[in-house]
């Protein structure tokens, strides 16, 4: 982060937020694993593309006294106008602190309706775009390789409700351990 939104959001007491999107479908998501020797592990699963997405926000405090993931999940993909409910459920979850927001270019972030929007929120909302190609910067990009590595790894849901509660118990283990936010954090090597 360049220095001056790092000092005004100190200045500010703004929670620094990153933010991502990340879809997750009944099709598996493969990972290796062990089994006994001559068993080889198969996944049996319903070939089928229907989709949840989740939206997700790793919000610190400047000082690092505080970490929080906020999450939701939907059916099908976000858009402009979900991403604006969204960060509407963002800023009552953060009790209404002025938040500097990281995002990367997805097209909604972009779009002339959501650029409106966030004209009428300066009063609390201030976003920065991530550099092009530069997801390694965005620690919500981890969290997301965590919770495709652990809980929807090899999975096999018959429903997408089996999916997403998969997906929510991972998000709250993530969310519940303050070292491993900050964590992802510091593997970005960006500094608060």
């Amino acid at each position: 982060m360049p220095g001056e939104p790092q000092k005004g959001g100190r200045r500010r007491g703004a929670w620094i937020c990153f933010q991502d999107e990340c879809g997750f479908s009944l099709l598996p998501v493969v990972r290796g694993t062990w089994a006994p020797r001559g068993q080889t592990p198969v996944l049996t699963h319903r070939f089928s593309w229907s989709r949840m997405s989740m939206a997700g926000v790793l919000a610190y405090r400047p000082d690092r006294s505080r970490a929080k993931l906020i999450f939701q999940t939907k059916p099908g993909s976000y858009n402009t106008e979900s991403l604006i409910a969204y960060l509407t459920q963002l800023r009552r979850h953060l009790r209404g602190k002025p938040v500097i927001l990281i995002w990367d270019g997805l097209s909604a972030h972009r779009s002339k309706d959501m650029k409106a929007w966030l004209a009428t929120q300066r009063h609390w909302l201030r976003v920065e775009a991530l550099p092009g190609y530069a997801h390694d910067l965005n620690p919500m990009e981890l969290v997301w390789g965590n919770l495709k590595a652990t809980e929807l790894a090899n999975l096999c849901p018959d429903t997408l409700d089996d999916a997403d509660t998969a997906a929510h118990t991972g998000l709250h283990r993530i969310g519940s351990s303050y070292r491993l936010c900050f964590n992802f954090l510091d593997h970005t090597g960006l500094r608060l």
